[in-house]
C-alpha cells in the first residue's frame, strides 16, 4: 500500500467525530479546522497540497497546493504523525449535524468523487484533487461547477454528509435523480449529468430549482438530507425575518411578542 493503513472508530449519532488510531510512523491529513482532539506525542505539521506522497519537489507541492484552489479550499492542509512507540489516537469533527461516511478506496478502484466541501480527513498517501466535469451542462448547473473533488489512492478516506445519510447502489443503467446539492459523493463508474425538470409550472413555481442531477449505474451513490447551502439558507432567512429574536417563534403571541419585547417590526 502506498497510503498509511490506519485504524478508526466513528463515535456519536447527529454530531459525529472520528477518532483515528496511528501506529508509530503512521500519520493521517485533515482539513483545517477539522482537529477536535490528540493524544500527546502526535506531532502537527502544516503542509502543502494534500500531503500525497507522488507530490514530490517544489513545484509538485505547488501543482498540489493549486489544485486545492480550484476547488475552494485553503492552501494548506494539517498532517498528524505519531512519531513515538505505541498507538496514539486523533480525532476530527464534523463541521455540522450529519454522519461521517468511511471510504475505503480500495472497494472504489482507487478513486471517489465528492463535492467540495465534503472531504473531513483521509490516511496519509491519499491524494485529494479535482474531478473536472466535461459535460457543459453539469458544469454550468450542477451546484458544483464544472469542478468537484476526487479522492485516489489505497487507504481510508472520511467524508461528512449533512443530516440523514443515503446509500443508493445503482443497477447498470438504473437512473436515480436528486437535488444536485444534496450529493455527497459516488463511484467513478457513475455517470453524473445535468437534467432539466421541464414544465413552466415547475419551472417557475416549483421552488426546487430548474435542474436535477441525473445519477446512472453502475455504482454506489451517497446522499445526504441536509446540504449545508440549505441549512444556511433557512437559518439566514429565519435571522432577516425575525431581526435576530425569536421570543415570539411558536407562541401563541407571535408577532405581539415581539413587540412587547421592544420590537416593532411586523
Amino acid at each position: 500500500m502506498t497510503a498509511h493503513e490506519i485504524d478508526y472508530r466513528i463515535y456519536g449519532e447527529e454530531m459525529q467525530y472520528v477518532e483515528i488510531e496511528l501506529d508509530p510512523q503512521e500519520g493521517v491529513v485533515a482539513e483545517a479546522g477539522s482537529f477536535m482532539m490528540m493524544d500527546d506525542g502526535i506531532k502537527m505539521e502544516t503542509i502543502f497540497g494534500d500531503g500525497s506522497q507522488k507530490d514530490t519537489g517544489f513545484m509538485g507541492k505547488i501543482l498540489g497546493a493549486g489544485k486545492r484552489i480550484l476547488t475552494g479550499e485553503s492552501l494548506f492542509m494539517t498532517a498528524f504523525y505519531n512519531n513515538l512507540v505505541g498507538k496514539r489516537n486523533v480525532s476530527f469533527a464534523s463541521p455540522y449535524p450529519g454522519k461521517i461516511i468511511p471510504i475505503d478506496l480500495t472497494h472504489f478502484g482507487g478513486k471517489f468523487i465528492c463535492q467540495k466541501d465534503a472531504f473531513l480527513c483521509a490516511a496519509k498517501g491519499v491524494s485529494v484533487g479535482v474531478e473536472f466535469s466535461k459535460k457543459i451542462g453539469r458544469g454550468l448547473f450542477g451546484g458544483e461547477g464544472f469542478i468537484m473533488q476526487k479522492l485516489e489512492g489505497d487507504g481510508m478516506a472520511f467524508v461528512h454528509a449533512g443530516g440523514t445519510m443515503a446509500t443508493k447502489e445503482l443497477k447498470e443503467g438504473e437512473v436515480l435523480r436528486v437535488d444536485t446539492g444534496c450529493i455527497v459523493g459516488f463511484d467513478q463508474t457513475v455517470d453524473y449529468d445535468i437534467e432539466f425538470i421541464g414544465g413552466i409550472k415547475n419551472s417557475v413555481f416549483g421552488g426546487e430549482g430548474l435542474f436535477f442531477a441525473k445519477l446512472q449505474g453502475p455504482g454506489t451513490v451517497y446522499i445526504q438530507s441536509l446540504p449545508f447551502s440549505r441549512l444556511a439558507g433557512r437559518v439566514l432567512a429565519s435571522a432577516a425575518n425575525t431581526g435576530g429574536k425569536s421570543k415570539g417563534e411558536g407562541s401563541v403571541l407571535g408577532g405581539l411578542g415581539n413587540l412587547l419585547d421592544g420590537d416593532n417590526r411586523f
